[in-house]
């Protein structure tokens, strides 16, 4: 596995602590777009993230740490998915990604459009029996197919729930009849955008935070589509839909996650950038950065 150097890496790391062999982190870009429905672009999502995230600060100011200096962060080459269709791209991600875990590495998967993440996860859950996926994103993406494709981003949880059934969904505010039947059907643990801002959770001393983490195991992998964020945080994204959450409460809710869980790994999916903006572009890499902080901030606390 080859990595990128300083001029293209991951916060722009320099080769001490981003060589593979001895950085515990990996991310691991995954340019996929095949089944893009709407506004195309997600194939320069991984790239555009890689850039922009040469202007993030690699000092985390909240938890005091430089965290490249802690344990390392590695960037591979992007996958070629020229010949990699559907299946075969989602298995390209698969083998690689647990190629990573067996080599103990934390690995980040950034795409692309949501299909790259069936490959992770099915690594994931191979790897971590009981596995909880801690889906976020404003679509359900559980059709069984989208426009005769079974491996469209609109079926990427459903292609997962074939083998993890361990799901719960944060944000959605967008999805047809037959997602919400078999969300209903299935008892899949899904907590809708208009309900968690209703109040419908916060009661008994308890807020929303709190029941989405009472629905989850002890290991936990997230599968973030840019697309749960309202608009006006993240406009870049294929499918834009208003009435989303917010930055705040969406950081607040992985901070609690990963101190009262193991987040095993993660995926940012379906960035897509757009001309003459970069603040998306910015924004999807201080997310992933942010994601590492706190994550890791749990597991070196833990350590010590």
């Amino acid at each position: 596995m080859k990595t990128l150097g300083k001029d293209k890496n991951f916060l722009s790391i320099p080769e001490d602590f981003s060589n593979l062999e001895n950085s515990k982190i990996v991310i691991l870009p995954a340019p996929y777009e095949h089944t893009t429905s709407y506004i195309k672009g997600t194939i320069l999502g991984p790239e555009k993230l890689l850039e922009a995230s040469h202007q993030v600060e690699l000092y985390d100011e909240e938890f005091q740490i430089e965290l490249f200096r802690e344990v390392g962060i590695a960037t591979l080459e992007p996958i070629d998915f020229t010949e990699l269709k559907d299946e075969k791209a989602v298995d390209a991600v698969y083998k690689i990604v647990l190629e990573l875990l067996k080599k103990d590495k934390f690995v980040v998967t950034i795409g692309g459009e949501h299909t790259i993440a069936i490959g992770a996860i099915k690594a994931y859950s191979e790897a971590y029996p009981n596995l909880t996926i801690l889906h976020f994103d404003a679509h359900s993406d559980l059709r069984d197919e989208y426009q005769g494709n079974k491996y469209s981003h609109a079926s990427a949880l459903a292609r997962v729930y074939e083998f993890n059934k361990n799901l719960v969904q944060v944000g959605i505010r967008a999805q047809d009849v037959e997602e919400a039947k078999f969300i209903k059907e299935n008892k899949i643990k899904t907590f809708y955008a208009w309900e968690i801002k209703s109040g419908k959770y916060n009661k008994d001393g308890k807020t929303w935070h709190d029941v989405v983490i009472s629905e989850l195991g002890e290991n936990v992998y997230i599968t973030f589509d840019l697309d749960y964020f309202d608009p006006s945080v993240m406009p870049a994204v294929g499918t834009p839909v208003p009435n989303g959450l917010y930055w705040d409460e969406t950081i607040e809710l992985i901070k609690k996650v990963s101190e009262n869980k193991n987040v095993v790994g993660f995926d940012i999916v379906e960035l897509c950038p757009l001309t003459g903006l970069e603040y998306p572009n910015f924004t999807a890499a201080f997310l992933t950065n942010k994601l590492l902080n706190i994550i890791f901030s749990q597991k070196i606390k833990a350590k010590d």
